[in-house]
């Protein structure tokens, strides 16, 4: 019988784990309630509050972090505008691959 329960009770455990790590909010679902707190703060209603969840929800994607081909493509045309070669256009692609600018 004390075999059965310390089975059950070691099978258990994982489950219970997992079912904690569920409650985490994901980004999207922290953003959301953010969103949802400054709405009710201001009072919206209707489609007053719907245009304000959709402009709050879709606010900072555009200011999204560039993927490393996007960020190469920007930094070899800021390289053509300035017209670098050699040196310092390596020196140049070099710090603007590094840094965490968005264009």
């Amino acid at each position: 019988m004390f075999k059965r329960i310390l089975i059950a009770a070691l099978l258990a455990a994982p489950l219970c784990a997992m079912a904690a790590d569920d409650k985490k909010m994901t980004p999207q679902q922290e953003k959301m309630g953010a969103c949802n707190k400054e709405a009710g703060a201001k009072d919206l209603k209707g489609d007053d509050r719907k245009k304000f969840m959709s402009e709050c929800l879709s606010a900072g994607k555009k200011e999204a972090k560039m993927t490393q081909q996007e960020k190469m493509k920007a930094c070899n045309k800021d390289a053509g505008t300035k017209a670098l070669k050699g040196d310092d256009r390596k020196k140049f692609m070099s710090e603007c691959l590094k840094s965490d600018s968005k264009g």
